[in-house]
């Protein structure tokens, strides 16, 4: 019998989801647990596997569609069906009529009404607008667009900026795995021309008497602006931080810690060839020591318990075209400085080109948010649920300091600022924390052992 491929909730609690790329066409054969599409959610885009084995006997969404979780996405032929009798029963199954392979693919229980007639788009001529012309044009075939059944592949951050800037992708070679498109492929690539807007003809009106011009005092210049469209990604944030905010009871702690042995460490490091870590990979692997040291911190609270972890799981802040992700990177405690730093390049590049996975965003009991390469020299984060602290680092910077032997001196000091939970952390065990933090930091050759 037809097996129906549904949209699958990716995100806890999301209600629908987009199609990133199909990763099968129709007539391939589909073996148990292959992946098949990429399904884009608010944050990261996420291979799906299929859960029976079968011939693709149609796709149900076009690529960079969307659909509500468990609609329909795809059919596939058991059983030696062919793909006709497949589709026919899926249809069947799903109360519509059978698709009809040789049309564009849409969804089976997607509302008729919301899809657009295409005796209806308007000619570009006659478009007066150019949100109009670009419907249009998106009902006719794009002049160098893949051929049939050859799929051109790109990640969601670059069909974002290809929307925003009106990139053509059809001719550019992607670099990124199995040839997608990724944000260095499109670097310098200039934007199509727009077409010119042709001003719709004005209705006749009757002359009407000239008003009354309004005494000089009252004119007003109007206020420019620009309403920036919420992103997925935007809406996510807004959500996740409002919620931390008015929901965890967040207490900070700030410690100043000195970095000039850390700072000479690092240069002997790096003056080894083919080697090469930050101070922030330092910072990461002292935050897994400190944890290793207060294990009571390394926790999350949940309604039932505190649930405490016996690995160092941290989320590291990665900036990022619109909004902010924190990939987690797992196990800390076991990696050695070079394989964290490598680690942490490799999910802070994805994270920017739009290629974390689900599981990548999810889980740790604590992040670590940088911004000391900007400049600034202390602040506080917010946390990220249901983690229990984030660490808010700033700049390195001289600063005169009181020796131990009450002379003043200079030293290079970097200020931290811990936001913990307190229904995790009271105030004495986020102290504890810190301090060993602080310790790590200044004695460095511990956080090497």
């Amino acid at each position: 019998m037809a097996a129906i491929v549904r949209m699958p909730e990716i995100a806890t609690g999301s209600a629908e989801a987009a199609i990133a790329g199909w990763l099968v066409a129709v007539g391939d054969a589909v073996a148990d647990g292959q992946e098949i599409v990429e399904i884009e959610t608010e944050k990261a885009t996420v291979e799906y596997a299929a859960e029976q084995g079968g011939v693709v006997a149609g796709l149900l969404l076009e690529a960079g569609a969307s659909a509500a979780v468990g609609a329909p996405i795809a059919v596939l032929a058991t059983g030696g069906q062919s793909a006709e009798e497949a589709l026919a029963e899926a249809g069947a199954a799903s109360g519509s009529a059978a698709p009809d392979p040789a049309a564009p693919a849409e969804p089976i229980s997607i509302d008729t009404a919301s899809v657009p007639d295409p005796a209806a788009v308007p000619d570009p001529a006659a478009v007066p607008d150019r949100a109009g012309a670009d419907a249009a044009a998106a009902a006719r075939p794009a002049a160098g667009a893949p051929e049939p059944g050859e799929r051109r592949f790109a990640s969601p951050l670059v069909r974002k900026l290809a929307r925003e800037r009106g990139f053509d992708l059809s001719g550019v070679q992607g670099s990124g795995p199995n040839g997608r498109i990724v944000r260095r492929d499109i670097e310098g690539l200039e934007a199509a021309p727009a077409a010119p807007a042709v001003p719709a003809a004005a209705p006749a009106r009757a002359p009407e008497a000239p008003a009354p011009a309004a005494p000089a005092s009252v004119a007003r210049p109007a206020a420019g602006f620009t309403d920036v469209p919420h992103t997925g990604m935007r809406r996510a944030i807004a959500r996740r931080l409002a919620e931390s905010k008015s929901t965890v009871p967040h207490f900070y702690l700030v410690a100043d810690c000195r970095m000039d042995a850390l700072l000479a460490l690092r240069a002997q490091i790096n003056a080894i060839e083919g080697t090469r870590v930050s101070v922030n990979d330092f910072v990461v692997k002292a935050v897994a020591g400190a944890l290793r040291d207060v294990p009571e911190a390394n926790a999350i609270w949940t309604d039932e318990a505190t649930r405490r972890f016996e690995s160092v799981d941290i989320s590291v802040a990665v900036s990022v075209p619109g909004g902010l992700l924190t990939p987690v990177v797992r196990g800390v405690e076991r990696l050695a400085l070079g394989e964290l730093g490598a680690a942490i390049r490799d999910l802070a590049e994805r994270a920017r080109d739009g290629g974390l996975k689900q599981h990548e965003l999810e889980g740790g009991s604590f992040s670590v948010s940088n911004l000391g390469m900007y400049g600034t020299s202390a602040f506080s984060a917010i946390l990220n649920p249901p983690q229990s602290g984030i660490l808010a680092v700033g700049a390195a910077e001289k600063r005169p300091v009181v020796e131990a032997d009450g002379s003043l001196g200079v030293a290079t000091v970097m200020t931290v600022t811990l936001s913990a939970d307190h229904r995790v952390l009271d105030g004495a065990l986020a102290a504890e924390w810190l301090a060993a933090f602080t310790r790590r930091i200044e004695q460095p050759m511990s956080i090497l052992v």
